[in-house]
């Protein structure tokens, strides 16, 4: 059963004149765009920088306005909604930043930056239970617990993504938009991310859409591929056959720009 569907899904961003501030064009970021995602999988959704990929991501999440089309979420299309009405919904949609530096306050300990939204979204926990919770979670991406205290620039790269899935986490989500988690992270630390998430998903029932620039980041964690060019997807098939017999031009080239993920 499909968790997320979309269909038709454009995302316009207007090109105004610079004397008049006139209408003159847009840039057509997401164009006509469908898919689907059933119930505790993985889509991976791949392209070059510039073609539209993120933008798809934050559009199901409505962090960026959809121009036309639909989003359904459970059946209901989420897109239409008011905040008020969708905020229930957005504790079951959740993000993974690209940058897992820049997404965490320097100001905040780890707890607080795992436990705040815990405080908006489960305010009858007390305290002594959101710091429970928090470093449950923690122990859950493979951190320790004491770890709560730190800071951000006290860890690694692969412990700061680490610290942004537990963010994630914290509000039991069911869907997680991936956007180019692992991107910034070298290679070994790489797959040691995409283990974690791989065992998370099967461990809490996760439904992702793993955003990369590279087909080979998504081979061993993606159920099916989309692959994106210029607001298009050109070519959406399961990942063996992405890999073993892909149809369309664009696809091989990007197979056959990157070392295969390991």
């Amino acid at each position: 059963m499909s968790l997320l569907e979309v269909r038709n899904l454009k995302t316009y961003f207007p090109v105004h004149s610079s004397i008049l501030r006139r209408h003159i064009d847009d840039i057509k970021a997401v164009d006509d765009v469908s898919f689907s995602i059933e119930a505790g999988t993985t889509v991976g959704l791949v392209g070059e920088s510039g073609s539209g990929k993120s933008t798809i991501g934050k559009t199901l999440l409505k962090l960026i306005p959809a121009t036309s089309g639909q989003v359904l979420f459970d059946g209901v299309d989420i897109l239409p909604m008011k905040e008020s009405a969708f905020r229930p919904l957005r504790r079951q949609m959740q993000l993974i930043f690209q940058d897992p530096f820049g997404s965490l306050n320097p100001r905040h300990s780890i707890g607080q930056i795992v436990g705040e939204a815990l405080e908006i979204h489960f305010p009858q926990l007390n305290r002594s239970q959101r710091q429970d919770r928090v470093a449950e979670l923690l122990r859950l991406v493979g951190l320790q617990a004491e770890m709560a205290s730190r800071f951000p620039h006290e860890f690694s790269g692969g412990q700061r993504q680490r610290i942004g899935i537990a963010r994630a986490l914290a509000v039991e989500p069911r869907f997680i938009v991936c956007d180019e988690p692992v991107s910034a992270l070298d290679v070994s630390v790489q797959a040691q991310i995409v283990n974690l998430l791989q065992d998370l998903q099967e461990q809490l029932g996760l439904t992702y859409l793993f955003i990369a620039h590279d087909l080979a980041v998504v081979e061993h964690i993606s159920n099916h591929v989309l692959v994106m060019y210029r607001g298009h997807i050109v070519e959406s098939a399961s990942a063996a056959q992405i890999y073993s017999d892909p149809q369309h031009d664009y696809t091989r080239k990007l197979l056959a720009a990157v070392p295969k993920f390991a």
